[in-house]
């Protein structure tokens, strides 16, 4: 299953200078305990952002980036495309997680099954916005509101 999993203001807004506007503790246990043992994919300056802040992939999970141009480096695997990422995902029976930048889930919105959004209440600044989508082609199937933001989980409509 291909999943996205994603951060946002009101405003679509999901980073600025290549970081999260936001520290909340709560959101990253959640993005811990959803991807762990799973498959994070990523673009490259997510990646970068990543190995700024903890000096390594993320543990428990397989990393892969999405890059042109990087080389393969310990501890991730590297694709060229969305697409590639996604088929070298279905040889593993674990979920997928689309983790970003803005141009990574816009090329993924096609394929994605299920989008878990964190809808932090307060507005932030950014340089960085989520891509535009359909709501109308995705059903709620859960919301769990937190002091600081919604967590709702979105389904796919079969068509």
């Amino acid at each position: 299953m291909i999943s996205l999993i994603v951060g946002m203001t009101p405003e679509r807004v999901i980073g600025n200078k290549n970081e999260l506007p936001w520290y909340i503790s709560e959101d990253l246990k959640n993005f811990k305990a959803l991807t762990s043992e799973n498959i994070v994919i990523m673009g490259r300056n997510t990646y970068d952002s990543i190995i700024a802040r903890i000096g390594k992939p993320l543990p428990n999970r397989t990393n892969i980036v999405i890059s042109r141009s990087m080389e393969e480096k310990e501890g991730i695997q590297v694709c060229r495309s969305i697409q590639e990422a996604i088929a070298l995902t279905k040889k593993e029976n674990k979920e997928a997680f689309i983790i970003g930048g803005a141009q990574i889930y816009k090329e993924a919105l096609p394929f994605v099954d299920k989008m878990y959004i964190s809808y932090v209440k307060k507005a932030y600044k950014g340089d960085t916005l989520f891509p535009e989508w359909n709501k109308n082609e995705w059903e709620e199937i859960e919301k769990k509101p937190f002091e600081e933001f919604d967590f709702v989980i979105l389904q796919r409509k079969k068509k």
